[in-house]
């Protein structure tokens, strides 16, 4: 298939799949760590978790950790979905943003650990994805 320019790929949108269960234990009343903990291949767990690590609790060693098991148990679901490595990964799909946020995430532990080469990687794969990192932090 082909975007709207004929080179670009169509848009990957996820299936509801891990992170829609993650979505379930804290609707229930669970915190991050007891999502990641039933749903350990949920991006959104894990980006949650890397986002409070960063946020509340000062630590960017710990977020960083946290980001990058998000990052890539999400490259692993976009792939299952069939993303060759590029095109857009629309950040207004529920399902998309557990991976999204977890990228962001990664940028900002890289950037707080002074890994500075990840966090313009970040930030660049943020961009190539047809979003930013501001409009994935609003998703916070």
């Amino acid at each position: 298939m082909s975007g709207p320019n004929l080179l670009q790929p169509e848009p990957t949108r996820l299936p509801e799949g891990a992170d829609g269960d993650a979505r379930v234990v804290l609707s229930r009343g669970g915190d991050p760590r007891e999502a990641a903990r039933q749903v350990p291949s949920s991006s959104l767990a894990w980006a949650l978790l890397a986002e409070r690590a960063l946020a509340d609790e000062g630590d960017p060693v710990a977020a960083y950790a946290y980001a990058r098991t998000g990052y890539h148990r999400g490259l692993d679901a976009l792939r299952r979905a069939g993303w060759r490595g590029q095109g857009p990964i629309p950040a207004d799909h529920g399902p998309n943003q557990g991976f999204l946020r977890a990228l962001l995430a990664l940028a900002e532990a890289a950037e707080a650990i002074e890994e500075d080469a990840e966090a313009e990687r970040c930030t660049q794969f943020l961009i190539d994805s047809g979003t930013s990192a501001a409009e994935v932090a609003a998703l916070r």
